[in-house]
């Protein structure tokens, strides 16, 4: 299968499709535990000096890759939108590192998995997108399923869920200038940029206060970075084998990580709300992901129908 079937998801045989599943199921497995020693380690750190530690490690963990590429993989025509994904996801981290330490494990995964639905707002307000009534309908239900497990004005308000649901919906806004980068920017130089970035912005805002991390924090922080680095590229890894339709719903088995590292590692029982909420969420977001899919390959096919490839001379 040729580079350029592979970057618009498309596979052409079964042993591509389930090396596609195992590496997304490792990907969850990495996003998953790098949250639990996020969760550790807020117990006794400040969350804007975790961000920082996830930050600089995950820039140590792509430096192989920008070497590599030498000033190509840094290449931007869009700085100012860099600027803004930075700010984002800088906000975004913090706010949902702080929030980490204050919920259970799996409340705070599936209240971060909305980001793609304000992704998908995002993109019909400030990129112009068409979204259709049944598009609506999913947002509608992921919003439901929010709800249900926030339950405002019958529970006591959770100051930390609130906070991982501000995280997702600046990742969301942070989704949709993505979005707008990759029409020039390459993926290396969009991920370079956003970590180097938020390495700067949340170095800025832990200097009030920055204390010095022991040899343990200095360790997690460092398997922090690794971690996050690990299921970003594995994940990405698994969209190019393998039609997004078929690998994305399978980042909602981080749910079922969370509820297991969650109880084995910090004596938690998610309730059922909570998993009702998650079944919503999961559908809703399931249904945009595959339809965005869907839409891409539309999209792949008239292109080609427009302009086919040369033939090769006889």
């Amino acid at each position: 299968m040729s580079a350029a079937h592979r970057a618009e998801g498309v596979t052409d045989g079964g042993s591509d499709v389930v090396t596609a599943i195992l590496v997304m199921l490792l990907s969850t497995l990495f996003l998953s535990v790098m949250q639990a020693l996020v969760r550790y380690i807020g117990d006794d750190m400040s969350a804007i000096q975790v961000t920082f530690l996830r930050s600089i490690f995950g820039l140590i963990f792509i430096l192989p890759f920008l070497v590599g590429k030498g000033r190509a993989g840094l290449v931007t025509h869009r700085p100012g939108l860099h600027a803004l994904r930075g700010v984002l996801i800088a906000v975004s981290t913090v706010t949902f590192f702080w929030g980490l330490a204050r919920v259970p494990l799996a409340e705070a995964t599936v209240l971060s998995l909305v980001g793609i639905i304000f992704g998908s707002v995002g993109a019909v307000i400030f990129l112009g997108e068409p979204m259709r009534w049944r598009r609506w309908l999913a947002v509608g239900v992921s919003f439901l399923g929010t709800l249900v497990i926030l339950r405002p004005g019958l529970i006591e308000p959770s100051l930390g869920a609130y906070a991982v649901l501000l995280s997702s919906i600046t990742w969301g806004l942070a989704l949709v200038v993505v979005k707008e980068l990759s029409r020039t920017d390459s993926s290396l130089s969009i991920i370079a940029w956003s970590l180097i970035l938020m390495t700067v912005f949340s170095f800025v805002m832990t200097i009030p206060v920055w204390r010095w991390p022991s040899l343990e924090e200095w360790f997690v922080g460092a398997l922090i970075g690794a971690t996050a680095t690990a299921g970003h590229f594995a994940m990405t890894k698994s969209l190019q084998l393998a039609d997004a339709t078929i690998v994305l719903p399978l980042n909602f088995t981080r749910l079922i990580w969370a509820a297991l590292i969650g109880y084995v590692w910090f004596a938690e029982v998610p309730d059922v709300w909570t998993w009702v909420g998650s079944i919503l969420i999961a559908g809703s977001v399931t249904y945009i992901s595959r339809r965005e899919a869907a839409l891409r390959r539309q999209a792949v096919a008239a292109r080609t129908a427009h302009d086919p490839a040369p033939r090769p001379a006889p």
